[in-house]
């Protein structure tokens, strides 16, 4: 790699401002001081919407930040979208500046991705997300934290590599030094270069660390340490999978090596299995159908050549499930390592398994080595100091975490986030699944819950096996934590997360109006196991047992996780009070949490209440969504605004003329404290 950095192209200030990013798309060069305040906590659905992902090549720089979103003026909440499609690739930029937390949300390596095909070829934010990070090194985008860089290239300067380098552990330089991972790889399947074992004296270690240390077959493993962790499952879905096929190729071209135990490799066909059911205004299908056709047809094609195990299409329509569902309900164990195409792959670590999300890059490379890169991180540890009260879930106990300073302001992004405590202890494994999953919410590598008794009954009834719990498997009395985070769990309430981000979390009890709903959806990895359901599922006994059904002029949808799930629930006569509710069906797959199903809105006024993990500007629509537990969405359904389930029961329905709703956002105060 050369010794030094210029500036091959213009610099483009990622504004909160929708004029500033106008005037520079248009030829502009501004200045730091000229482009204003940075957009801070900008995801990967902004950089690059679902839709776009359906491209895996080169056009995708056609498509970068396309989805950010901007304001006016102050006042403008809703804001607009500056950036249009080959905008930033014609305006010839080579830098790219955003404020903190830039890159968060999904795993989706089309965002670098997409960036790089754009021509910048440089990213710097105050701080970036963990995977995104990985990802724009694993591609070769050299990075900073330093924003006084991105002055100094546009004044002409050179700048040393080794300041890009200040913020990668020794691994992460070796692999931007060669010029990406499959560069790193390359020299090491040639012998030229040895993966990193790290070597301490045996000492206390939490459980996460001591899953990892197995795994390498080391007595200790420190936060700081930059290994290839062998992994017992890799898995990617359709919309990854075709980019990583991609990778190899270009990597190796027709020779690809041989790839690693492909017994230990599976493939899902899981998030666009319900993009045929959207239909254009004129009933006409999505337009992108073809594309998305196009995507699983690589995949199948994918795993029939190397003998990969692929949960497909269902013959009645949807998927078999959503990877996240069918990798807790029939692979994971504990004390497993598991990486997966998903930022929501954390999901498996309900039952003390390992799991975090990798980009295509990460994962063509893991097929090839059976093992992906992780830099150990420090551990955050949520201690649930007691049980949640009656009617408060896990979802709501995830919204009060995403709103705490310690989470919101990124000070826990690429931490192992463990759950325990009595209140944990007391939760089902569904319930577990949705703290650990959100945990990509949280901006963590993974959630981890040391096994227990219920593990081990969750087990024995989901899979038939009789796990028995290892004396390691739990952390050292004395193990070191990066933080703490105590929470009565008493105390906490049902909670919301207004339109936005997930981080946005209010105390539904603080709602100062009704906001009134156009659909309700309870579904996704998060919302659609058989806990979720069940919750669902009494509410609307409830409401049917009182006269109510889903309110006029709402539109309400469930969606199971997988086909257990829905054999399930059928088996325990949920589906004929679905029916007898007014409740749409819908069979397994991601669907509207990836905007590719019914559930998403269609136009911006529409306000959603949705029981998934994100609500970035566009997720799921043009529309302002809400994110509340599964109990809250079908409360809401029944009442036609968003209302939590006690308040429903103990206040009844207030007509809508009665309470002068919002149909946009009901002013709140912030809910819970500390962190």
């Amino acid at each position: 790699m050369q010794a030094s950095v210029r500036l091959n192209g213009r610099v483009l200030w990622l504004s909160e401002r929708a004029d500033v990013m106008t005037r520079q798309l248009a030829g502009e060069s501004l200045t730091r001081a000229q482009a204003g305040p940075l957009r801070d906590q900008i995801s990967t659905d902004e950089m690059t919407p679902a839709w776009a992902c359906l491209a895996f090549d080169e056009t995708l720089g056609d498509y970068v930040y396309v989805g950010l979103r901007c304001s006016e003026d102050v006042a403008d909440p809703a804001g607009v979208f500056p950036v249009k499609p080959k905008a930033v690739r014609e305006g010839g930029f080579g830098l790219s500046v955003a404020g903190l937390r830039r890159g968060k949300g999904s795993s989706r390596e089309a965002s670098p991705f997409a960036e790089w095909c754009a021509g910048i070829r440089i990213v710097v934010a105050e701080s970036f997300e963990r995977i995104y990070a990985q990802n724009c090194q694993n591609l070769g985008l050299l990075m900073s934290t330093d924003v006084a860089i991105a002055e100094r290239l546009q004044a002409g300067e050179t700048v040393p590599i080794e300041a890009f380098l200040e913020d990668c552990d020794p691994l992460g330089a070796d692999i931007v030094r060669s010029g990406g991972l499959f560069g790193y790889t390359q020299r090491r399947l040639a012998g030229e270069v040895l993966p990193p074992y790290p070597v301490h004296a045996p000492g206390p270690m939490t459980y996460g660390e001591k899953i990892i240390a197995k795994a390498l077959g080391v007595p200790r493993v420190r936060a700081g340490d930059a290994v290839f962790v062998p992994a017992d499952w890799r898995f990617s879905h359709e919309y990854v999978t075709p980019m990583a096929v991609s990778f190899l190729r270009h990597a190796f071209g027709d020779v690809v090596p041989e790839l690693h135990d492909t017994a230990s490799m599976l493939c899902f066909e899981d998030h666009l299995t319900h993009l045929d059911a959207v239909r254009t205004d004129d009933g006409r299908p999505a337009p992108l159908l073809n594309a998305a056709q196009r995507l699983g047809a690589v995949q199948r094609e994918f795993c029939v050549r190397h003998d990969v195990r692929l949960h497909g299409r269902a013959p009645g329509g949807g998927s078999e499930g959503i990877c996240h569902a069918l990798m807790l309900e029939r692979y994971a164990l504990p004390g497993q390592v598991v990486v997966g195409t998903d930022s929501h792959t954390p999901h498996c670590g309900a039952v003390g398994a390992f799991a975090f999300g990798v980009g295509a890059t990460e994962m063509a490379n893991a097929w090839l080595t059976g093992d992906a890169r992780l830099a150990v991180p420090g551990t955050c540890l949520v201690h649930l100091a007691s049980r949640l009260p009656v009617g408060v879930g896990a979802k709501d106990l995830a919204l009060h975490l995403l709103h705490l300073p310690y989470i919101r302001d990124g000070r826990a992004i690429g931490q192992i986030i463990e759950f325990a405590g009595e209140g944990i202890a007391h939760l089902p494994t569904d319930e577990r699944a949705t703290l650990t999953n959100m945990v990509a919410e949280i901006g963590g590598l993974t959630g981890l819950i040391a096994p227990d008794a219920e593990t081990v009954a969750y087990l024995r009834e989901r899979r038939g096996i009789d796990f028995a719990l290892a004396p390691w498997m739990t952390s050292d009395a004395h193990a070191s934590y990066a933080h703490v985070i105590e929470i009565d769990g008493a105390r906490l309430g049902p909670m919301v997360a207004s339109p936005g981000d997930p981080g946005n979390g209010v105390a539904l009890a603080s709602l100062s109006s009704a906001v009134r709903i156009d659909i309700a959806y309870g579904g996704s990895c998060t919302g659609s196991k058989r806990e979720d359901l069940r919750a669902c599922h009494d509410v609307l006994v409830w409401g049917l047992s009182q006269g109510h059904r889903v309110a006029d002029g709402v539109r309400f949808y469930l969606q199971y996780g997988s086909n257990d799930v829905q054999a399930w629930c059928e088996a325990q006569g949920y589906a004929a009070v679905f029916e007898a509710a007014g409740v749409t069906m819908l069979s397994p797959g991601c669907g509207a949490c990836v905007n590719a199903g019914p559930g998403v809105s269609r136009v911006p006024g529409e306000v959603v209440i949705s029981a998934q993990n994100r609500n970035f500007p566009g997720r799921s629509g043009p529309g302002q969504m809400w994110l509340g537990s599964p109990a809250t969405v079908a409360a809401s359904a029944l009442a036609g605004y968003v209302v939590g389930f006690d308040q429903l029961r103990r206040d009844g329905f207030v007509s809508p003329a009665a309470s002068t709703p919002d149909r946009r956002c009901g002013e709140a105060s912030q809910a819970g404290s500390g962190g």
